[in-house]
């Protein structure tokens, strides 16, 4: 069972140095459902999504079909000869519930239909021409040439393939050598840092150790002098009290010794008159 295709050529415009996608129609105008499945000739420069499925009696399904940005823009009177192939097969009811892919598994060449796509540049926008670039150019057909033999169809992959992912992965690649060279500086640097901080603190601390030690000793110095201070103050003090004691003594003893005893009578005879007469 045939199924509808829209459109029946895929242009893709300029600029290919950066990713163009196309949209592909493919409807089931049956009345059972069918399976279908998208092949190209160049599988490394598409990305279908999806490449192969299930189409339901009167259902559409829409493939995203993606051109891969090119490293360098191919020049404006290139001819693509890139195509697309869209098969497709009855799904019986003895199959309606088995994968797809085992449905093509196990399918006759016989029952498989085949629509061919052609592929188109086109110009930017804006600069369009009166004869646009065909895709497959017409071959002249002579009898001493051969034919052509052409390129075989091939499921093109849904992600993207190999050779830009090889940019990106080198691209990932590269900074992560940045990434990692910046770690290493940055380690290094912090290293060097460290080290200096360490020997910075060090020679602090041996510092505050010979302070510490001038300190300690200062203070042991002036306590010993505080301490001769205070003894010599005593002594001082000490002699001064014994040659005041001395002194008292001596006028004691001479204030004695200094009195006639006549003397001391006439007073006690004085004061023994004076309390009779008064008292």
């Amino acid at each position: 069972m045939s199924v509808e295709i829209d459109p029946l050529e895929l242009g893709f415009r300029r600029p290919f140095t950066v990713e163009v996608s196309q949209i592909l129609r493919i409807r089931n105008p049956n009345t059972s459902p069918v399976a279908f499945k998208v092949k190209t000739t160049a599988p490394k420069q598409y990305c279908v999504r999806p490449n192969s499925g299930r189409i339901e009696p009167g259902h559409d399904v829409e493939v995203s079909v993606l051109l891969q940005a090119m490293k360098q823009e191919p020049p404006s009177d290139a001819r693509c000869r890139d195509k697309f192939l869209v098969q497709s097969v009855a799904i019986t009811g003895d199959k309606e519930f088995t994968n797809v892919a085992q449905i093509w598994d196990g399918v006759d060449k016989s029952q498989i239909q085949e629509k061919k796509i052609r592929v188109l540049w086109l110009p930017p926008f804006g600069e369009e021409t009166s004869s646009p670039v065909a895709a497959t150019p017409i071959r002249p057909s002579t009898s001493n040439r051969a034919e052509e033999t052409p390129a075989p169809f091939t499921s093109p992959s849904e992600t993207r393939s190999s050779t830009v992912d090889t940019r990106e992965i080198k691209q990932e690649s590269d900074v992560a050598d940045n990434f990692q060279s910046t770690v290493a500086a940055v380690a290094s640097t912090a290293q060097n840092t460290a080290s200096e901080t360490y020997e910075q603190l060090k020679e602090q601390l041996a510092k505050a150790q010979a302070t510490i030690a001038s300190l300690q000793n200062d203070a042991a110095s002036g306590l010993r002098q505080r301490k001769a201070a205070v003894a010599d103050a005593v002594g001082e003090q000490a002699s001064n009290v014994q040659a005041t004691a001395q002194d008292l003594a001596q006028s004691a003893r001479q204030g004695t010794e200094g009195v006639p005893v006549q003397i001391a009578a006439v007073l006690c005879l004085v004061s023994f008159l004076l309390a009779y007469i008064f008292f």
